[in-house]
């Protein structure tokens, strides 16, 4: 059994820890409440560019773009090179926030012929470089702070190579927090956009409003005053490149929410288990320190005994 000096080091050796991890929750709750602000703010920007992309594709639903697929079932039959947008922490202590990302993304991986990676987090790029994946060299960003601008950045840099062909298709792959106790890895794919699913959420948004199904016919007859300047094709192209910055800004923020939503709860739990510990060595200590004690007493008990039996001898 450990004695009271020892016990006593433990105590405060958690005590201290307990201070980290309350320090560490505090600061992740500030940070998640600024993230989730962030989200908020570009939220009506990013659907108003959902509407009006749906809008133009309604009235031109056989118009050919190079970021779109061309297709009415929305599948390439030719797409050989695929680039992967991984965004991953910088740092850990967050549950198993980055051990999710990072599995959903070496299964997505495995079923390409060719990949690019191109990783967000100081994690990931470790782990990915440890496993011998070649991960893209120019795409070193933080996952801290998210910014409009490094989305901006970021955005150049794909859409220059899928426009040089040298990906076929580009797919994020982040987490997106449902509430404060769940959170989900989800899968988009940002290159080529699909034409029908915009469609799609053009004739829901139109049902909701009451204004019918879609009818191709009547579109073709609403063509005629639907006046697009210069033309639909070079609206589209800044509608689209616009687009793909607020997605993968609002990716960048989400996931950038739910690293620190795992990490408050990571925290909170580490705190729990900590109180927990402080409990139990407690009371160890004051077992021991009553043993000590009970000891010391039965020592003296023992020797003024010992004394009383010494001075009868003598007087006899």
């Amino acid at each position: 059994m450990a004695n009271t000096k020892e016990i006593q080091n433990r105590i405060k050796s958690i005590q201290d820890t307990m201070k980290i991890t309350r320090a560490m929750y505090m600061m992740s709750s500030m940070k998640l409440r600024k993230a989730r602000q962030k989200l908020e703010n570009t939220e009506p920007y990013f659907y108003g560019l959902q509407e009006q992309i749906s809008g133009i594709l309604s009235h031109f639903p056989d118009m050919q773009h190079q970021y779109f697929d061309n297709s009415s079932n929305g599948q390439n039959q030719s797409v050989k090179k695929k680039g992967y947008i991984i965004i991953t922490g910088d740092k850990g202590m967050a549950g198993a926030y980055n051990h999710n990302i990072l599995k959903e993304a070496q299964r997505l991986c495995g079923d390409a012929e060719e990949r690019h990676l191109f990783v967000v987090g100081e994690l990931g790029r470790r782990h990915f470089e440890g496993q011998g994946e070649p991960v893209d060299p120019q795409f070193h960003f933080s996952a801290n702070n998210p910014s409009m601008h490094r989305a901006r950045v970021m955005t150049e840099y794909i859409v220059e190579l899928y426009k040089e062909k040298q990906l076929d298709e580009v797919y994020i792959i982040y987490t997106r927090m449902i509430n404060s106790m769940k959170e989900d890895v989800e899968v988009q794919q940002l290159l080529p956009l699909k034409t029908h699913e915009f469609i799609k959420q053009e004739m829901i948004e139109n049902s909701h409003k009451g204004e019918g199904n879609y009818d191709k016919e009547a579109l073709d007859r609403v063509d005629d005053w639907f006046l697009i300047y210069p033309s639909p094709k070079k609206v589209l192209e800044k509608l689209v490149y616009n687009y793909v910055t607020g997605f993968l800004y609002g990716a960048l923020v989400e996931g950038s929410a739910s690293e620190e939503n795992a990490r408050m709860l990571a925290m909170q739990s580490a705190t729990d288990n900590a109180e927990a510990m402080l409990k139990e060595l407690s009371m160890e200590y004051n077992r021991v320190r009553q043993a000590a004690i009970t000891q010391e007493i039965t020592e003296v008990i023992g020797g003024a005994k010992a004394l009383r039996k010494k001075k009868k001898k003598r007087v006899r």
